[in-house]
């Protein structure tokens, strides 16, 4: 497994933008899908976003397309997660992720997370 630590979270008003960064070390993330979940007080934690090894290919959860960005410099063991257009509903704690796959019914899964970093959207 990989550490990974994430940061740039913090308080913004609907409308606002923030960018999460996710510093991976430890082991070979470069060649790992990477990617960002997010969990609300009382729900699961969700599937966010995914980006491949190569950075060619990038999943989104449709709350999200057309907001969000995700990204990722193998040179720096770094990835990224642009919000723009925050939403209330977007308030969570934002957690990065490293070798994401896909389970048999289709839904993204990971067992290598970061701590964590909660992102609250004022209305």
């Amino acid at each position: 497994q990989v550490q990974l630590v994430e940061s740039g979270g913090g308080l913004v008003q609907a409308g606002g933008s923030l960018r999460l960064s996710c510093a991976a070390s430890g082991g070979t993330s470069n060649r790992y899908t990477m990617g960002w979940f997010r969990q609300a007080p009382g729900k699961e934690r969700e599937f966010v976003a995914a980006i491949v090894s190569n950075g060619g290919d990038k999943y989104y959860t449709d709350s999200v397309k057309g907001r969000f960005t995700i990204s990722r410099d193998n040179a720096k063991n770094t990835i990224y997660l642009q919000m723009n257009a925050l939403k209330p509903e977007d308030t969570a704690v934002y957690y990065c992720a490293a070798n994401l796959r896909r389970t048999i019914t289709n839904k993204w899964t990971s067992g290598n997370w970061g701590q964590g970093t909660q992102v609250t959207v004022s209305s």
